[in-house]
C-alpha cells in the first residue's frame, strides 16, 4: 500500500522548513498548525517565539512567509499553497490550493487502505472484552464491553496491531457446585434436548437454575452435598468436571448466539474464561509472597497501598488468597497478567471494563509492577466505561425492575428499524427478506453506534425512537448517506464515471468536504493510540454532515461545469463511500447499498 501525507501534515513540514530557514536561531519550532474558521489552517507558533526571541510576532510571521512558496508567486506547477496572510499579532493564515485537495485525495482513493499509514511502531495488544457468565443470561450490562471492545479490536488491527482477544468469561465458583450436583440427581435435566439455538440453550439452563437454587434453599442436606460438590470441582473429579463442562459448552452455544446477533464474532480459542488460569493460582501466590510484594493479614495472602483506604482511614487491601485457602478475583487477574506477558508476550494489556472495577483493577495492575510483570516496556490500562441509561436517566431495567434482557434489546431495535426500512421499501422495491436483513443491520448498528458515538467513560441514555431516527447523529444518518452515495452512483451513465480532475476549481462544499476527507487518516492515528472509538463515530457524523451540505448545494451528474465537473464530483461521491463504508466498518457497523 502506499501512505499518503495530509494536507496538514504537508503544510505543517513546509511552515517548519521556512521557519527553520527565515530563523535559523529558532531551532526546530514547532509552528503550531491547527484547522481554522478563517483559512483552512492557521499557524500560532509565532507568537511563542517572540517571547523567546525577544521580536516583533508580526514581523517574524512576515520573514516565515517570504520563505514559503504560495501560488501567486511561486514557479511550482502544482502549489499546496494557494495564499498566506498575517493576521493579528502574528497568526499565519493559510489556504489550500484547490488543486492540492483533489490530487491528494486521488493519490488516496488509488489506495485500498484510502492511504492511510500504518503505525509506525505496532506492537501486541492483549484485550479483554466481552466477559459473560456462563449459566447466566446476557443483559444490557454486557453491551458495552462486547461493543467497545470489538471496535477497538477492528481499530488497533488496522493500523496495523497484532491483537490478541480475550474473552474472560465467569465459568467458575461456588454456584457450580450446586448446579453440578443437581445435574447429577436430575440427569436428563440437560440431556433430554440438546440445544439447537441458543434460546434453547438459556432456556435449558435458566429452568435447570432456577430448580436447583429452590432445591439449595429449601434443602439442607441438599445444600452441603453441593458445597462437596464445589471441593470436587476444585479438586478435578473427573466426574464433577465432565458435566462443568457440559455447563460451559451449552453457555457458550447461548453466548454466540447473542453476539451472532450483534454482529460480533467470537472464536473458540479466544474464550479464556477464569477456569483457564487455575493452574497458575498456587504459584501465583508464591511468587508475591516470596517476594515480598503480598504478605499474610489475619490468614489471608494481601498487598497493600498507601493511598487506598477505607471510610475509617483503614488500608483496604488486595486479598489475593483468603484466609480460608480460597483465590479470590484478584489472584485469576493476576495470573492472566503472567500469562498474557509471558506466554502471549503482550507489551499492552487492554481491558474494557465496567468503571466500577477501577480500583480492583488500579491495585491489580500497582501489584504488577511492584513484582515486574508490568514495567516501563509492558503496560496495562483500564478502558473503563460508564452505565447504560433508561429515557429517565436512571439504570436501565424492565418496566417491572427487571434488568433488561440483551436479546430482547436487539430484538426490538431489529423490529423497530425493519418498520422504518418497510416504510420506504415500496420504492425501493425490496422484498421481505431483504427488509430484515437491513432492518437487523440497521437497528443493530443503531444499538451500537449510540453506545459508540458516547466517550466510554460516560453514562448515556437508550432511547431507541432517537436510534433509529433518520436525523441527528445517528448510524441511520450515516447509513442513508452512504445508501444515498450510492443511488448516485448506479444513476450514473456509462459515459459519467468518478474521475478527479485536479485542475477545476472547487466550490465552498466541495472544499470543505475535501479537506474533512483529507483528515480520515490522522483521526485513526489519534483514535487508536487514545482507544476512542467515539471520536471516529464524531469524524463520520461530521463526513456525513459535510456531504449533505455537498449534496444540496453542488448537482452532481447535472453539474453545470460539462462532463469534466460531474466526473470530479461522482469522485468526491464515490471516495466518501468508501471512507464512509470503512470508518463504519471499523466501528463493526454494516452500509447497506440501498437503505
Amino acid at each position: 500500500m502506499a501512505s499518503v501525507l495530509s494536507l496538514a501534515a504537508t503544510v505543517h513540514q513546509r511552515v517548519a522548513d521556512a521557519l527553520s530557514a527565515a530563523l535559523p536561531e529558532a531551532g526546530s519550532a514547532d509552528p503550531l498548525l491547527r484547522r481554522s474558521d478563517r483559512a483552512d489552517f492557521q499557524a500560532n507558533g509565532m507568537l511563542a517565539l517572540a517571547k523567546q526571541l525577544k521580536g516583533n510576532p508580526r514581523e517574524l510571521a512576515a520573514k516565515v512567509v517570504a520563505h514559503l512558496p504560495v501560488a501567486a508567486t511561486s514557479a511550482d506547477p502544482d502549489p499546496v499553497i494557494a495564499d498566506i496572510e498575517v493576521s493579528g499579532p502574528g497568526f499565519l493564515n493559510i489556504t489550500i490550493a484547490d488543486s492540492a485537495i483533489t490530487a491528494t485525495l486521488a493519490a488516496r482513493a488509488a489506495d485500498d487502505r484510502l492511504g492511510v499509514p500504518y503505525a509506525r511502531e505496532p506492537g501486541t495488544t492483549v484485550i479483554d472484552y466481552a466477559q459473560p457468565n456462563v449459566a447466566k443470561e446476557m443483559h444490557v450490562g454486557h453491551l458495552r464491553s462486547a461493543v467497545i471492545g470489538d471496535a477497538v479490536v477492528r481499530i488497533l488491527e488496522f493500523a496495523g496491531e497484532t491483537v490478541i482477544r480475550r474473552h474472560h468469561i465467569g465459568d467458575w465458583g461456588t454456584q457450580f457446585g450446586m448446579l453440578i450436583q443437581y445435574l447429577i440427581e436430575h440427569p436428563h435435566e440437560l440431556d433430554h434436548k440438546d440445544a439447537s439455538s441458543g434460546e434453547e440453550a438459556m432456556s435449558n439452563l435458566n429452568r435447570l437454575y432456577k430448580a436447583a437454587r429452590a432445591l439449595f434453599d429449601s434443602d439442607a442436606e441438599f445444600k452441603e452435598r453441593s458445597r462437596r460438590r464445589v471441593v470436587d470441582l476444585q479438586a478435578g473429579d473427573e466426574e464433577t468436571i465432565a458435566l462443568w463442562r457440559k455447563f460451559v459448552d451449552e453457555s457458550k452455544i447461548y453466548f454466540y448466539s447473542v453476539f451472532d446477533k450483534l454482529d460480533i464474532e467470537i472464536h473458540d480459542p479466544d474464550v479464556v474464561g477464569e477456569s483457564g488460569y487455575n493452574d497458575m493460582l498456587a504459584e501465583t501466590c508464591r511468587l508475591l509472597e516470596e517476594s515480598g510484594v503480598a504478605v499474610r493479614s489475619e490468614g489471608a495472602l494481601c498487598v497493600f497501598f498507601d493511598d487506598i483506604k477505607g471510610p475509617e482511614g483503614n488500608p483496604v487491601p488486595l486479598i489475593v488468597r483468603k484466609s480460608d485457602g480460597g483465590f479470590g478475583y484478584a489472584a485469576t487477574d493476576l495470573s492472566a497478567i503472567r500469562d498474557r506477558v509471558q506466554h502471549l508476550k503482550a507489551d499492552t494489556l487492554l481491558y474494557v471494563v465496567d468503571a466500577r472495577q477501577s480500583l480492583h483493577f488500579k491495585m491489580v495492575f500497582e501489584t504488577a509492577r511492584r513484582i515486574g510483570w508490568l514495567n516501563d516496556q509492558v503496560h496495562a490500562v483500564q478502558l473503563a466505561f460508564g452505565t447504560v441509561l433508561g429515557k429517565d436517566g436512571k439504570p436501565f431495567k424492565t418496566r417491572a425492575g427487571e434488568t433488561v434482557r440483551l436479546e430482547d434489546l436487539l430484538d426490538e431495535a431489529t423490529e423497530r428499524a425493519a418498520a422504518v426500512v418497510r416504510e420506504k421499501s415500496e420504492k425501493l422495491g425490496l422484498t421481505e427478506e431483504e427488509i430484515l436483513e437491513r432492518g437487523a443491520q440497521v437497528g443493530v448498528g443503531a444499538v451500537k453506534y449510540a453506545d459508540l458515538s458516547t466517550s466510554a467513560s460516560r453514562d448515556y441514555k437508550f432511547d431507541l425512537d432517537q436510534m433509529v431516527s433518520l436525523n441527528g447523529d445517528t448510524s441511520v444518518y450515516l447509513q442513508y448517506a452512504y445508501a444515498r452515495i450510492q443511488s448516485i452512483l448506479r444513476r450514473a451513465a456509462e459515459d459519467q464515471r468518478p474521475l478527479a480532475h485536479p485542475e477545476l476549481p472547487l466550490a465552498p462544499a466541495e472544499r470543505a468536504l475535501g479537506l474533512h476527507l483529507d483528515q480520515f487518516g490522522e483521526t485513526l492515528r489519534e483514535v487508536a493510540a487514545g482507544y476512542e472509538p467515539h471520536k471516529l463515530a464524531g469524524y463520520l457524523y461530521q463526513l456525513a454532515s459535510l456531504y449533505t451540505t455537498f449534496y444540496d448545494q453542488c448537482p452532481v451528474l447535472k453539474a453545470e461545469g460539462g462532463p469534466a465537473q460531474v466526473e470530479n464530483r461522482l469522485f468526491l461521491c464515490d471516495i466518501t463511500a468508501r471512507t464512509l463504508g470503512q470508518g463504519m466498518s471499523l466501528l463493526g457497523i454494516r452500509t447497506p447499498e440501498r437503505l
